[in-house]
Order: structure tokens, then sequence, then C-alpha cells
């Protein structure tokens, strides 16, 4: 198993598809995870699917635009684990917050609820996780989940992809900062994943717009994830993996 004597906490995994795949495939790898949902029900509900297959998870709740609760969030799972070896972040979106707009529409209380939920929350989880990783003097591995959007244009979406070229741009300054002491920050850059949140109910049958043909699927995104919190990604840091299909590189004339 990749994650074997693993101590994780996964902030946002107690919904449905990339947080929840993500928690589950944790559990599956050995690590032993808390995982973080502003619904209590909902971290309970997937700490349970953990253990029910075997693992060990244990639920928090608290909401990320909260400094206090993400401290809080990363002290139980501190105590509840005896440690911490892997902080997931995968909470964010804007559709799901706010309207999709063009950027000279978008009103400044809008633009503050995306920085909350995709950036400010990631920023201060991450220096709590890096006291915790430098307190213990074992290092650590951070995975944010990120998106296309940035590093490519995001239309009717500005403050995400620019909130996501942030956690970009914070993973390379961890990386340069931390490498020393044994610590990794990488991104997950997802592309079309098929998500209740993202996309409403995805149509079966061929996406033309997607090199590959279809949307991704969460398990595939919870994947990548795992590989970068495991001592196989090792010399890897400050680094983007992108899923997307093959969006990214799509010549204007295929």
């Amino acid at each position: 198993m990749q994650l074997s004597g693993k101590r994780a906490l996964v902030i946002g995994g107690g919904g449905g598809g990339i947080g929840r795949a993500t928690t589950e495939a944790f559990g599956n790898e050995g690590a032993a995870v808390v995982v973080a949902d502003l619904d209590p029900a909902r971290a309970a509900e997937a700490a349970d699917a953990v253990r029910a297959a075997g693992g060990t998870a244990y639920p928090v709740s608290g909401d990320v635009r909260s400094a206090a609760d993400l401290e809080a969030m990363v002290a139980e799972a501190v105590r509840q684990l005896g440690g911490l070896d892997v902080l997931v972040t995968v909470v964010g979106g804007q559709v799901a917050f706010v309207p999709a707009v063009k950027l000279h529409e978008m009103a400044d209380a809008d633009w503050d609820t995306i920085y909350e939920v995709n950036l400010r929350y990631v920023a201060r989880a991450v220096r709590a996780a890096l006291r915790v990783f430098l307190d213990q003097g074992t290092g650590g591995a951070i995975v944010s989940v990120g998106s296309v959007t940035g590093f490519m244009a995001a239309p009717e979406q500005a403050a995400y992809g620019v909130m996501k070229a942030g956690i970009a741009s914070l993973a390379r300054t961890v990386a340069a900062e931390y490498a020393r002491d044994g610590i990794r920050m990488n991104v997950a850059a997802a592309g079309a994943i098929a998500t209740a949140v993202a996309n409403g109910v995805v149509e079966p049958g061929v996406v033309e717009e997607i090199p590959v043909g279809r949307f991704g699927r969460s398990e595939e995104v919870a994947a990548a994830v795992v590989y970068l919190a495991s001592d196989a990604a090792s010399y890897i840091t400050g680094q983007q993996i992108v899923l997307d299909g093959g969006v990214s590189v799509r010549g204007p004339f295929d």
C-alpha cells in the first residue's frame, strides 16, 4: 500500500466527488485519515466508509473560511492520529458559491468569497501543517487539488482561475523554502471532472472538446493525490500533475 503508516488530514473529503474519492483512496492505501467537512454528518459518513473497508478514519467538522476552525482541524488531526504526515486540501470552486459572470460584472463580495474558499484557507491550512511538520522534524507532504484554470484562461470564472494560480505559486514557494526540512508541496490540477458540483448531471457519450473523449473521474484525481502524497513521489515538489484528458495541450486545428 502506497500510504501505509501515513497520518493524513483531508480537508473537504466528506461529501461526494474528488474529496470523498480521495478520502477513501487514502484509507484503501493504508493511511490513517482525519476527514474534515463543513457538514459533520458528511464527515462522519466518509469516516464510516473508510472504517467499513478496514481502514482508520476520524471525522471533524469546520468552516474553511474560519481561521480558528482550520487551526482546530489540524490540531484535532494531530490529536487523533498522534501526529501528521500529509495534508490534502480539496475544497474549492466558483459556480457552487457565486454566479459565473464576466470579470467587469463580478461583485467585490463574490470575489472575496472565491478567495476565501479557494486560496486563503489553503494558505492558512498549509501554515498550520508546516508548523506541525517542523515541530515533528520528520518532514511531510502537502497536496492541493487545483485546476487547469490556474494556467489557462477562465472565462466567466476569473476569480477561480486567479486563486488556482495562487495555489500553484504557493506550492513552488513551499518547495523552495522547506525542501531541506523534508517537506514537499504539489498540486493535482484537474480539468473537467464528472462531479455533481462541477457539472451537474453529466450525460454519457463522447465529449468532443476533450481529446480523450470523456470527462475525468474523481477516482483518477484521487489516484494522483495518493501518488503525490506517497514516498514514491519523494523527489517531486513544487509541481503540478495535470489531469485534463489532454485539453491543455490540444492545438487550435485539432
